[in-house]
């Protein structure tokens, strides 16, 4: 896992220099703290910071092709690059390295765009082609790995984080009011939309190609599920094909030549690929986070876990101190406000994993959104889930803006938007309220509507569930984000990209049913996982809210949360600020982690946003 950077000129005239390069290339050394590298020519400029994982003495980059005429940046693994590489050498490519990633070099010589078709792995790279003068970037299927850009009047600008972005002098460092709106509406931010003006995410499973100062975007790949019901095969398929294409998924992402451990959470998903890791490689190392409050505490399930498959397991007691403390940094790293603060946690569980020399874990996500791993999948399974209630004007209108965001008024998925459009405008201020219909998330698109059309339920809500909960928040705010800021690569072995086009294959029945959620994967953890573990119901990982951090009366958030200073900001109103505090600082409030919006956590993670970015006040 590395970091990347760059710009290419949109019309004659050169690129950034060397040193404003390297100002970009400087805000990325939580991700590549081991090498730095360059390459600048007449209109293009691509920069470098690896985390050396694969090929550690020979893999610096940038990499050329063999006549110097392509050259690449890549943050990433491609996990099938030794069959890659054996079918190229046969084709009399030389490399130069033992690195997984230059078999992009010479698959983009032999195939151009059309090489993502052939790709397993996690990545976000560029690619000039100095004979086409065409620049090439693309994000990995599912959206592992973040990567961003900026189009300024005379520059395409590119890199792996936001931050990256704004170092160059003709990107504003203003506020997207639609991002905030997302994060205020959805688990959180949606690409192609950041929380910086100006700034885009590149989408999951899209290219972009930079030529003759144009830039454009293409999909190569979605989530795709097959209209109406499938032919079934018999059960044991799909649980024994599950189970090799998960062993094999494993292996993939034990490859490196530095040592790999895992999460343990106490759940189910991390316990089958630990014990999947156990059966694959000699002991490893396990990691994860302890809690003080036994409500909130999985030590004795993780312990279960380690002891079962061997490993050399390591834990560090995270207390609500600790929340406080780490608040500012991870909004730094998370480039967005946020509703939980479980991030902290994850933070110090990547901290933990280096501290112990470790740079690679395997960890459960993706799980649930594949599975139905989710308490919403059971209502819409068994038909259970909220009505509308009614024939009224407040049902007319939510039933316009499910047809809207879904296609299909019938689709319920988290919340009734249009009660919450007008409950989350109260917190707006007055200026920002005006002009909310022009950065209303609801009137942008979200997600391609033809592939819900047509699909059942918890096919609908799985794909949902893949574009607005995993891709740009559990994968990127709370993932790779979370694990980079230590210099940890993360790894998910359940979103392999096989493991995910045989997922849309398996029956409902099997993903669902009365047995409970996730029924496949528990059936692929027989005898691998203890029944303890994969019969417990599903316990999310949390940490305490802004109702604990406002109780501690620290100075500098009473003072980002101050009347004065939200109102000077401008973004929202300070008088609805003061009724939350109030609210949230009895003793019988708290937000429920999963079903309540923590609205006081969104404000103070957006003040400490605006000054550790320098992002204006709102006019």
């Amino acid at each position: 896992m590395c970091g990347i950077a760059g710009s290419m000129a949109l019309h004659q005239g050169p690129a950034i220099d060397e040193p404003a390069l390297a100002r970009m290339t400087d805000t990325l050394v939580h991700r590549g703290p081991d090498a730095t590298g360059a390459h600048l020519e007449d209109g293009v400029a691509l920069g470098f910071r690896r985390l050396s994982i694969i090929d550690l003495h020979g893999g610096d980059q940038p990499m050329f092709s063999e006549d110097g005429a392509v050259v690449m940046v890549c943050n990433g693994e491609i996990f099938n690059h030794r069959e890659l590489r054996a079918e190229l050498v046969a084709k009399g490519h030389r490399f130069r390295t033992s690195c997984d990633v230059e078999v992009l070099v010479h698959l983009y010589e032999e195939e151009g765009t059309a090489l993502l078709n052939r790709l397993n792995g996690q990545f976000a790279f560029a690619i000039y082609d100095r004979r086409e003068r065409q620049l090439f970037l693309a994000r990995d299927h599912v959206g592992i790995l973040p990567l961003h850009y900026a189009v300024t009047r005379d520059h395409f600008v590119f890199g792996s984080e936001g931050k990256t972005v704004l170092e160059h002098p003709g990107v504003p460092r203003e506020v997207d009011l639609t991002g905030l709106d997302q994060v205020l509406t959805f688990p959180g931010l949606v690409s192609p939309r950041t929380i910086f003006r100006g700034v885009s995410s590149v989408r999951a499973g899209h290219y972009l190609l930079v030529k003759d100062g144009n830039v454009s975007e293409t999909r190569y790949w979605d989530l795709d599920f097959p209209l109406g019901d499938v032919p079934a095969r018999p059960d044991e398929y799909y649980v024994e094909t599950l189970r090799e294409l998960l062993e094999q998924s494993v292996r993939r992402r034990l490859q490196a030549d530095v040592p790999v451990g895992f999460y343990l959470s106490g759940g189910l998903d991390s316990s089958l690929i630990a014990a999947l890791v156990g059966r694959t490689t000699p002991p490893s190392h396990s990691f994860s986070i302890t809690f003080p409050d036994a409500a909130i505490d999985e030590s004795g399930y993780q312990r279960i876990m380690a002891d079962k498959v061997g490993s050399r397991h390591h834990e560090a007691e995270f207390t609500a101190a600790e929340i406080e403390a780490e608040l500012q940094r991870m909004v730094w790293h998370a480039e967005m406000p946020v509703k939980e603060s479980y991030n902290t946690c994850s933070m110090a569980l990547s901290a933990l994993a280096r501290r112990n020399g470790v740079k690679v874990i395997l960890t459960g996500e993706g799980s649930d959104e594949l599975f139905g791993g989710y308490v919403g999948y059971r209502f819409d399974r068994f038909g259970r889930g909220p009505g509308r209630g009614g024939n009224g004007l407040d049902d007319a209108l939510e039933d316009e803006v499910r047809r809207q965001l879904w296609g299909d008024p019938g689709l319920f998925y988290e919340r009734s938007y249009h009660a919450w459009r007008e409950s989350k405008m109260e917190i707006f201020a007055d200026g920002v309220r005006e002009g909310f219909a022009a950065f209303d998330c609801l009137r942008h698109p979200l997600v391609d509507k033809e592939r819900l059309a047509g699909r059942n339920r918890l096919n609908q809500r799985s794909y949902l569930d893949f574009k607005l909960r995993l891709s740009d928040h559990l994968l990127s705010d709370h993932g790779d984000r979370m694990a980079l800021a230590n210099s940890v690569e993360a790894r998910y072995p359940f979103l392999d990209i096989d493991v995910i086009e045989f997922a849309t294959t398996i029956p409902q029945h099997l993903k669902v049913n009365d047995l409970g959620e996730k029924y496949v994967v528990k059936q692929v953890a027989q005898g691998l996982v203890p029944p303890d573990i994969i019969s417990r119901e599903k316990f999310g990982f949390r940490a305490q809210g802004s109702p604990h951090l406002l109780r501690q009366n620290v100075e500098w958030i009473n003072d980002m949360l101050s009347h004065e200073r939200v109102r000077r900001q401008g973004f929202f109103d300070p008088v609805v600020v003061d009724h939350l505090k109030s609210r949230y600082l009895r003793d019988d409030f708290d937000v429920h982690p999963h079903l309540g919006d923590d609205l006081l956590l969104v404000v103070l993670t957006f003040g400490i946003l605006l000054d550790t970015f320098k992002l204006a006040d709102h006019a």
